[in-house]
């Protein structure tokens, strides 16, 4: 635990921080801050009618988090709400990534942002939109190249989304645009067989939440449809820039809903939307013909569209960069932004005649108290917002800016396997402003972005940065840093994982245990050459995925493997002691292991586990020496020799090959075995095992050059140096501080 915090402190000191913050909203504004938003949500709670203006996704959390409590009570879960996001956008950050400080990067807007700390004091939306934007996000990117089935649970998050917040029916675009080009599918034929079922299974999922939301919009209204607004929406927009002398001159109708005041006089899009359109008694001289309200709203809007499609345009393009402003101000003629700031004294809004009344009313109902305000807390909490409490606008951009170039491909980032996730994230950030800014601008409709545009800025940084996981020590040819005890915290989440997916006993008694490691170009040739049967035993094949930044893990599902993933590479020897423990646990009498990359020969496993089910070994390891190989190293090909002839010296048993990795054991054998270490672990477990006085047992084997990619061991010099470290590491571990068998049974060779 106390490494954990360690790892982690960055993000411990901002979870103080925001945590601390949270707890000075709640005591600041009792019971909770109401909107004029969420006086159409509290009246709405018996009748769940679909047609009101906002649809019916809040209302029924709401309703279910008042069984429970009352407003302060709601408060309370949305601001835990909130930490949990930031948290799941760090962990989410850090599969991608092996540096935390990007992750904090990532969760600091969501804990420290006071416009984010207000909207969750409010009775209001935004934080349950968001937690299902994190949740889709999660199920997309959280592990690899995603499945048809994460597609249909995305879509339906995404679904859920929408019937929360209309707008997020614009992230259906990036949803589909990272589903065709996630894992690069899209580059062969058998890939756009997989882009297609799992484009489908998403589109599904928001289907399978719209679908039947609209048809219980349709039986209350008559008509289809997912919320109550109607053309009010546009005729704002459109309503702020026409040009009454482009419209039909002789059209009475739209010439009535073209605004008096000159252009430049105009008032703004809040004021055309609500105060005029929404105004039951507006026109007043009545509509001129036999066209409804809606209809001439509409109408208006699309010949102003056509008309003057640069103005609407630039207008729309104007209020989306205002998101991106330094300073949280009001705009001339925008939402004010102090409806979205921490006032000294408790907030109303109109809400029609007796505002006062209707707050008290509502507050007594629900929890017996009037709303108020802590004035030194309100106090201090506007100085903390006003005074940059906030996230810098510019901060935001150069988010974007990332994300969108590590989606382009740029640099290291064409190769780093995030493009289509900086994609998805950017992409969402982006058009979820684009489409709030297309009906008006409000501070409050940037909310959404700072679960999406960080983590897009963050996942680019990643990709040009390089390192996407904790730097390989194999790769680098570097010392890792030892195991824990197992299970550590990476071994019981990807075990957790594992059991949920395919129970506690889903292995034969046979099983194969494969270590990989971005290996998706070659796995499947070795997985579909692996014998069914060994004798009269069947053959599961166990893949454990370390870590991948590429589509492993699919690929090896495919081909039929059970696959076990851990949420972070670590290293060969990591994965293996986890492939040793999950294999046991669920059933393996017997265990073979076998590298990813094609260098041995599937068709030899029988002779390699022969001596274990006719119980003369207990142990059995392939050598090359005894039998042929194939190498591309003269330093490799004599570092054999050496380790062989040391490993014979230390234990006094004749060693012909200690790295081959082509082995069979007794399952409670490698179980048993003390293993620390994450890369160079073929000779420690060699060795452990010896020391236990097993029987150990050598047999001729193939092993030819790799059938993709390069060794991932690093040069042959500081491999080597590793190499003997770990083997005299685990030869005082073993046989001097343990007191192992020297004089044990003896390696036969066979």
């Amino acid at each position: 635990m106390t490494g954990f915090l360690r790892r982690h402190w960055l993000l411990f000191v901002l979870l103080a921080g925001g945590i601390t913050l949270r707890v000075l909203v709640w005591l600041a504004y009792e019971p909770a801050l109401l909107y004029i938003d969420s006086f159409r949500y509290l009246n709405n709670l018996d009748a769940l009618r679909p047609t009101d203006l906002n649809p019916l996704g809040y209302t029924v959390v709401l309703k279910v988090l008042f069984a429970f409590g009352g407003l302060a009570f709601v408060q309370a879960v949305q601001h835990v709400v909130g930490v949990v996001l930031a948290v799941s956008l760090y962990a989410l950050t850090l599969r991608h990534t092996s540096r935390r400080w990007i992750g904090a990067l990532v969760a600091a807007p969501v804990l420290l942002d006071a416009y984010q700390l207000q909207i969750e004091a409010l009775l209001m939306s935004e934080v349950w939109f968001q937690a299902l934007l994190v949740g889709m996000l999660w199920v997309l990117l959280g592990r690899g190249e995603p499945t048809w089935w994460r597609a249909g649970g995305a879509g339906i998050l995404l679904g859920l989304a929408v019937v929360t917040r209309t707008i997020g029916f614009t992230l259906v675009v990036p949803m589909v645009g990272y589903l065709v080009l996630a894992g690069g599918a899209w580059r062969s034929r058998a890939g756009w067989k997989r882009i297609g079922v799992r484009t489908a299974a998403g589109v599904l999922g928001v289907l399978a939440v719209l679908f039947p939301y609209s048809a219980y919009f349709y039986s209350q209204a008559g008509y289809w449809g997912l919320t109550g607004a109607t053309g009010n929406v546009l005729y704002g927009r459109t309503a702020s820039i026409a040009d009454c002398a482009e419209l039909p001159p002789g059209d009475a109708g739209l010439q009535l809903f073209c605004p008096d005041e000159p252009v430049d006089e105009r008032h703004g899009i809040d004021y055309y939307t609500h105060f005029v359109y929404g105004d039951p008694n507006w026109p007043a001289e009545g509509l001129p013909d036999s066209r409804s309200k809606e209809e001439l709203a509409n109408q208006f809007a699309k010949e102003v569209m056509l008309n003057q499609p640069v103005d609407f345009v630039g207008s729309i393009l104007r209020d989306f960069v205002k998101n991106f402003d330094p300073i949280k101000r009001t705009h001339h003629n925008d939402v004010p932004v102090e409806r979205w700031q921490f006032q000294l004294s408790y907030p109303y809004y109109n809400i029609g005649d007796s505002s006062l009344e209707a707050y008290n009313a509502m507050t007594y109902a629900y929890d017996g108290v009037p709303p108020r305000a802590n004035q030194d807390l309100a106090a201090f909490l506007r100085t903390y917002q006003l005074g940059g409490g906030y996230t810098w606008g510019p901060l935001l951009a150069a988010f974007a800016v990332c994300g969108l170039i590590a989606a382009a491909g740029v640099g290291r980032a064409r190769r780093s396997g995030l493009r289509s996730a900086a994609f998805l994230a950017t992409g969402s950030g982006l058009i979820i402003l684009l489409g709030a800014a297309s009906f008006e601008f409000s501070w409050r409709y940037q909310l959404p972005a700072l679960v999406l545009l960080p983590l897009g800025g963050a996942l680019g940084l990643a990709a040009m940065l390089g390192a996407r996981k904790e730097p390989s020590g194999a790769a680098a040819g570097t010392r890792r840093t030892t195991l824990d005890d197992y299970p550590d915290d990476v071994d019981a989440e990807a075990v957790a994982d594992f059991r949920q997916r395919y129970g506690n006993s889903p292995l034969t008694p046979l099983v194969v245990v494969i270590a990989a490691y971005n290996e998706a170009k070659g796995i499947g040739a070795v997985l579909r050459g692996m014998p069914t049967h060994c004798g009269d035993l069947p053959v599961s094949t166990l893949v454990v995925v370390d870590g991948a930044t590429d589509n492993t893990a699919e690929v090896a599902h495919e081909a039929g493997a059970y696959v076990c993933v851990a949420p972070r590479n670590r290293g060969q020897g990591a994965a293996l002691r986890l492939g040793y423990h999950l294999a046991s646990e669920c059933g393996a009498r017997y265990i073979v292991t076998t590298d990813a990359d094609g260098q041995y020969d599937n068709n030899e496993m029988p002779m390699l586990v022969k001596p274990l089910l006719d119980d003369t070994a207990d142990f059995v390891t392939g050598s090359r020496r005894l039998g042929s190989y194939q190498h591309d190293s003269a330093i490799r090909w004599l570092g054999v020799r050496v380790f062989s002839w040391i490993a014979t010296v230390l234990t006094l048993q004749k060693v012909t090959d200690t790295s081959f990795g082509f082995r069979a054991m007794r399952a409670e054998l490698a179980t048993s075995v003390t293993l620390r270490e994450p890369q160079y672990q073929s000779s420690e477990l060699l060795l452990g095992v010896m020391a236990r006085g097993a029987r150990v047992l050598e047999v001729p084997m193939t092993m030819r050059l790799r059938n993709n990619g390069s060794s991932k061991k690093g040069r042959s010099i500081k491999y080597g140096a590793n190499y003997a470290r770990v083997m005299l590491g685990t030869w005082i571990r073993e046989y001097v501080l343990r007191g192992g068998k020297r004089a044990g049974r003896a390696v036969r060779t066979s």
